[in-house]
């Protein structure tokens, strides 16, 4: 059973766009493993508070991630290096 983590900053992803990234992270799983395994795909979002997710040392909150995705900051900068982490995990069938 496939289980994929993704952790956010807090406020950054609205409904819709959890809503959207789990239907995608599915069927992203789906195409490697089948479509029978629907009902065993685990997407799990955890939402981190801003400020407790840092980059280079740099504390990082969701205004921050607002200023990248407007294009507001320069390529290169510490928070452009990443505002989620994703992780697929399968655990062992021991």
């Amino acid at each position: 059973m496939p289980l994929v983590n993704v952790k956010v900053i807090e406020g950054v992803l609205s409904a819709a766009q959890k809503k959207a990234l789990i239907t995608g992270l599915t069927d992203a799983v789906l195409a490697v493993e089948g479509e029978n395994l629907r009902q065993l795909v685990w997407v799990v979002i955890e939402e981190v508070k801003g400020g407790d997710w840092a980059i280079g040392g740099q504390p990082l909150t969701a205004a921050d991630v607002d200023t990248v995705a407007r294009g507001s900051a320069k390529p290169g900068a510490p928070a452009a290096a990443g505002a989620a982490a994703a992780t697929t995990k399968a655990p062992s069938s021991a």
